[in-house]
């Protein structure tokens, strides 16, 4: 357990302490940007493959246990979930590294954009929580538990970091969109638009989540579709 614990202090550690911070500006002017860019994805990646090799190598201590009631529940959120991650990473962002180009453009809120600036980590933090709920024990708590963390945590972060190189193109753009999901639709300050996020994306979701479900028993050694057989 130990292991995992020190992997998800490196993971946390790396994005909320050097990427979160105005660390990652000095950084960036020391290093130049792709060469800043370039090492973090390689400590990421290191510290992704620690925490998932470190998860299975941890024991299994329980907590409150599998709630395997919840798995019909789980399988629609998940999917809601996988929705938002894929919607994320396909659709132009300026939330994005490069993407600050669509500020420009007479719409630079559009598609999922319009529902949330950070689609993609809210589809983190849904995928988290559940699995954290449905599993029940310790070793998932501190995978599961890390990757709530960031997700919640990165968008602030994200947002103070474009607002600080950014400037008034960043303030426009935020005046029409917003952290929480939906938030900016219900206050009036956009509206959803579904011609926007594109059916063609939405069953790309579709099959991703398919692909995923029917594979997990195969990758992660648990069937979400176990309960199926009772």
């Amino acid at each position: 357990m130990l292991g995992l614990v020190l992997a998800a202090a490196f993971f946390v550690g790396i994005h909320l302490g050097i990427a979160g911070t105005s660390v990652r500006d000095r950084l960036a002017e020391r290093l130049g940007e792709r060469a800043y860019l370039g090492l973090f994805s390689a400590a990421s990646l290191v510290g992704l493959i620690w925490l998932t090799t470190a998860y299975a190598d941890a024991p299994y201590v329980p907590l409150w246990g599998p709630l395997p009631a919840l798995r019909p529940l789980a399988l629609p959120v998940v999917l809601v979930a996988v929705v938002f991650v894929v919607l994320g990473l396909t659709t132009p962002s300026p939330t994005v590294v490069g993407g600050e180009g669509a500020l420009d453009a007479p719409e630079p809120a559009t598609g999922i954009q319009r529902v949330t600036r950070h689609p993609f980590l809210w589809g983190v933090a849904v995928w988290a929580t559940m699995h954290l709920v449905v599993t029940g024990n310790l070793r998932a708590l501190v995978l599961f538990g890390t990757m709530l963390l960031l997700a919640l945590a990165g968008p602030p972060s994200i947002d103070a970091k474009r607002a600080r190189r950014l400037g008034p193109a960043w303030a426009r753009y935020a005046a029409v969109t917003s952290n929480v999901p939906f938030a900016a639709i219900v206050q009036g300050r956009n509206q959803l638009r579904f011609d926007e996020i594109g059916w063609g994306r939405l069953a790309f979701a579709v099959a991703v989540f398919t692909a995923l479900l029917l594979m997990h028993p195969v990758l992660f050694g648990a069937n979400p579709l176990g309960f199926l057989a009772y």
